[in-house]
């Protein structure tokens, strides 16, 4: 039996940083309204430290449960900025990355990562400022075998994500946003912000 040809392509279009950073400016919460609540990661996937952030484009990395073998390769071919977003199947038994991992996607400048399985060393990684999402934390090691593949959509957390389209963390969770619709969803992610902005103007003048 053949195995498949594994996609190591990093050359997807990425969305303009200037819509990344207004998205970064805006609670997750508030871009998950503007997407109709489409577009939210099961909310089992969250910051392993507190006041981690995330956002930057998707670079995809769908693996047998419990094994970062593609997480290792995801890192050579990561640009700067990119989030690595790993399907790894919701799998809490064995941690796909910690510390070690953190330290080398600093050095890459890797804007974070999004589990859809488990993360360990959660101290550390918030020591060393790196964002990590994850459904779970383990001590448990992972797997090295494979098999992997990048750059293909992949179904993170209940949602699908293509290569490209924009991560955003906090700590109400994980959204996931189009890369077509970014700017769209930026327009309207502000409009909701200003809207309950002012509406909590209101509220906090009526009490003085």
């Amino acid at each position: 039996m053949t195995t498949p040809a594994i996609d190591t392509s990093a050359d997807f279009d990425r969305p303009d940083p200037a819509i990344v950073d207004r998205l970064a400016n805006l609670p997750a919460a508030n871009i998950g309204d503007a997407m109709d609540r489409l577009g939210v990661a099961d909310s089992a996937i969250q910051a392993v430290w507190p006041g981690a952030k995330l956002a930057g484009p998707a670079f995809p990395v769908w693996t047998r449960p419990g094994d970062n073998k593609g997480i290792h390769a995801a890192l050579q071919l990561a640009r700067p900025g990119d989030v690595i977003v790993v399907a790894g199947g919701a799998d809490e038994s064995r941690a796909l990355l910690g510390e070690l991992i953190g330290e080398r996607a600093i050095n890459l400048g890797v804007a974070g990562f999004a589990l859809d399985g488990a993360a360990r060393d959660a101290e550390a990684l918030g020591e060393i400022g790196m964002p990590v999402f994850a459904r779970a934390t383990s001590p448990a090691g992972p797997y090295k075998d494979g098999p992997f593949r990048l750059g293909t959509a992949v179904a993170f957390g209940g949602v699908p994500v293509l290569p490209g389209d924009i991560i955003i963390g906090d700590s109400d969770g994980v959204v996931v946003i189009p890369r077509e619709q970014a700017a769209a969803v930026a327009e309207a992610a502000e409009a909701v912000f200003a809207d309950e902005t002012s509406r909590r103007q209101a509220i906090v003048a009526a009490r003085s």
